[in-house]
């Protein structure tokens, strides 16, 4: 028997929409925040709580930032590598954490041409993201599945603001980690950013399989919502499926 995690991301992907939809399949809230409580990094409060958007039943997953402290906060790959490292938490958890990081990194290098070592990280470094990510990684070990599944993922189009100004949508840095990781994606018409570059890194880093034909029977269903404004629903839906036999 399987148990496989299945990411449905006809709505785009992001960090809060996925560590949202995997608390919403049963991971352990009170043991993320043990996790998260051994990095050294502060000035955030988590905030999860069930809500109900456009008729949907789902979990919002938040990190709200004092903005004082991280107004202009960044990070260098390195740091963020050796910090993970060095943390106490479960090694499963800080390798999967580790892999996402490298996917982000070695995207930012190759978009700015410089070494992944000397990456500084604008988005991803930041508090949210890192906690996004430790977040992701501890949530799918803590499901214990065997192998992960990622859909078609669904982009928007037009441009969006970042400190660097204007750039295009998918943003540069996501642009690279779909063609690099080879990631199916839909450009639809929808104006805005529906994979942000933490969510696309994650997505990179936990698939392990295409989507089969094989029978399976969903076990568990989870919904994690986005925080951008859409025509549709912005949410993140994941199943944990399971398959009979070897």
């Amino acid at each position: 028997m399987k148990r496989i995690l299945f990411l449905e991301g006809y709505a785009g992907i992001s960090g809060d929409m996925t560590v949202g939809a995997l608390l919403d399949l049963g991971a352990d809230q009170e043991k993320l925040r043990k996790t998260l409580e051994k990095l050294p990094v502060t000035g955030y409060e988590l905030q999860i709580r069930e809500k109900n958007q456009k008729g949907f039943r789902g979990c919002d997953f938040q990190v709200a930032l004092e903005e004082k402290e991280h107004a202009h906060e960044h990070r260098r790959y390195a740091d963020i590598r050796k910090m993970l490292e060095e943390a106490e938490i479960a090694q499963e958890v800080k390798g999967l954490a580790l892999a996402i990081f490298e996917v982000a990194a070695r995207a930012e290098g190759s978009v700015h041409g410089i070494p992944q070592e000397q990456v500084a990280f604008h988005e991803v470094g930041a508090v949210d993201s890192i906690v996004d990510i430790v977040s992701a990684a501890f949530c799918v070990c803590d499901l214990g599945v065997d192998e992960v599944i990622v859909s078609e993922l669904w982009e928007g189009c037009g441009m969006i603001g970042c400190r660097h100004g204007q750039i295009p949508v998918p943003a540069p840095a996501t642009a690279e980690i779909l063609k690099a990781s080879r990631l199916p994606v839909r450009l639809t018409n929808v104006r805005g950013e529906m994979i942000t570059p933490t969510g696309a890194a994650i997505a990179a880093a936990l698939k392990t399989r295409e989507k089969g034909e094989e029978a399976c029977r969903i076990e568990k269903i989870g919904i994690g919502f986005g925080k951008r404004e859409f025509p549709h629903v912005s949410m993140l839906r994941a199943m944990i499926l399971i398959q009979e036999g070897d």
